[in-house]
């Protein structure tokens, strides 16, 4: 039994996170993904519905009702090969493979030009490609699109619309280990209340304290 289990366990299916996050937007119904999945992890392409049928115990008419469903979907193709003038089906997953990449570019994409509009919002100006460049830099270096925010919003918040500032504020935050809002509200917290205990000790009246004893 503990064979069993073990070789269950090492015999798991992959599924590209791309393809489980977004399959309903590439309007792949439930079956269709089940189809999918079984196809991704073969390393044989040869077509073959009746094999797919008993490998996954749906109908060999069912397999080829979803096949031809992704085939119009154009998710996926059946190409003939030819190979020592034998011919044979294969199945082509590129243009599965070319929709999830479109679709993860262009997230990226969206997500980029959220964070570019938002510093042309703040600046009240287009920015210009050394900008582009800086704003960039600071995303290679992992540093997160929310902190990036947070760094414009301070130097806004002082009066200062330039990214030589935001980059020195973002520089002092990496060295104190802030990485989140939270982390930021936590630091502005501590600051103001050694501004506040400075102050209590510059305003504290020395000479008639030593009167008063």
């Amino acid at each position: 039994m503990n064979q069993i289990i073990e070789l269950l366990k090492s015999n798991n299916y992959q599924i590209p996170k791309e393809l489980l996050f977004n399959y309903k937007k590439l309007n792949i119904t439930d079956s269709e993904l089940i189809i999918l999945i079984y196809l991704v992890n073969q390393s044989n392409n040869i077509y073959n519905p009746k094999q797919i049928g008993t490998d996954i115990r749906i109908d060999t008419n069912n397999v080829l009702e979803l096949i031809n469903s992704l085939c119009e979907k154009n998710i996926i193709k059946i190409e003939i090969q030819k190979n020592n003038n034998i011919r044979s089906e294969i199945i082509n997953l590129d243009s599965l493979y070319e929709k999830l990449a479109f679709s993860l570019s262009t997230k990226e994409e969206k997500n980029s030009s959220n964070l570019y509009d938002i510093f042309e919002t703040e600046f009240g100006r287009t920015l210009s490609p050394m900008e582009f460049e800086i704003i960039n830099g600071w995303i290679e270096s992992g540093t997160s699109e929310d902190l990036i925010v947070l760094a414009l919003k301070e130097a806004i918040y002082n009066g200062v619309s330039n990214l030589r500032y935001i980059d020195k504020i973002i520089y002092e935050w990496s060295k104190k280990g802030i990485k989140t809002k939270n982390d930021v509200e936590k630091d502005r917290k501590q600051f103001k209340n050694k501004i506040s205990k400075n102050k209590e000790l510059f305003d504290y009246d020395w000479l008639n304290d030593g009167e008063n004893n």
